[in-house]
């Protein structure tokens, strides 16, 4: 069983995260404060680090540096709400392998985990579609589907969060006029380009229903 070691001072979403991939089959370990981590280390060995940045007493980028001296070159994701690429940057050069940006749907992180240690797991499929969330490569019968960044990124968004409502506000972040007229014509040229079915939820948003 893969053991992660999760850092996250927020109680609530700590424990919502340790739930969700304990379900998925993941033994976790959790921290609340940066020295908690070392103490965790020094007595057991981990497979993944998840870490967020702003913690009490030293912080994610400072903790994974202090391991990354010592030797562990345990794999490591940071979850952070920072979006600068100031930080992004510093995050990868300390030796980070991946970076979420928080918010964020466990779903992608659940992603972000198999595409390290279970590659095969990571495809998604919907009728005769097949869909690598990581590399966002899409085919159809066969055949790689471009369909241009903003309904890669409105096709992307519902596919990882089959059988859950994707608020409409969301996916028309995504557009450069964002209106919830532009919004519907998108929905329906992915639509007729991909013969699948998005439901709208009225008043709520739009969804794609797991086969």
């Amino acid at each position: 069983m893969m053991k992660i070691l999760l850092l996250e001072d927020d109680r609530i979403l700590c424990d919502s995260l340790r739930e969700f991939l304990e379900f998925e089959g993941y033994k976790v370990d959790v921290a609340h404060r940066g020295p908690e981590v070392f103490d965790l280390t020094f007595t057991q060995k981990y497979d993944l680090y998840i870490l967020d940045v702003n913690v009490p007493e030293i912080n994610g980028f400072d903790v994974l540096s202090a391991l990354r001296e010592s030797g562990d070159e345990t794999s490591a994701i940071y979850i952070t709400a920072l979006t600068d690429i100031n930080s992004i940057t510093k995050g990868f050069a300390i030796g980070a392998e991946d970076y979420i940006k928080k918010p964020f749907d466990p779903e992608e992180l659940l992603i972000r985990i198999k595409r390290k240690y279970q590659n095969d797991d990571v495809l998604l499929y919907l009728n005769d579609i097949v869909y690598n969330p990581i590399t966002r490569v899409l085919q159809k019968e066969g055949q790689t589907i471009g369909l241009g960044e903003v309904q890669e990124n409105i096709f992307h968004t519902l596919i990882i969060q089959q059988n859950k409502i994707v608020d409409s506000y969301t996916l028309m972040d995504f557009l450069e006029k964002p209106t919830a007229n532009a919004l519907r014509v998108n929905i329906a040229k992915l639509k007729n380009k991909l013969s699948i079915d998005i439901k709208n939820i009225r008043g709520r948003g739009y969804m794609i229903e797991k086969i």
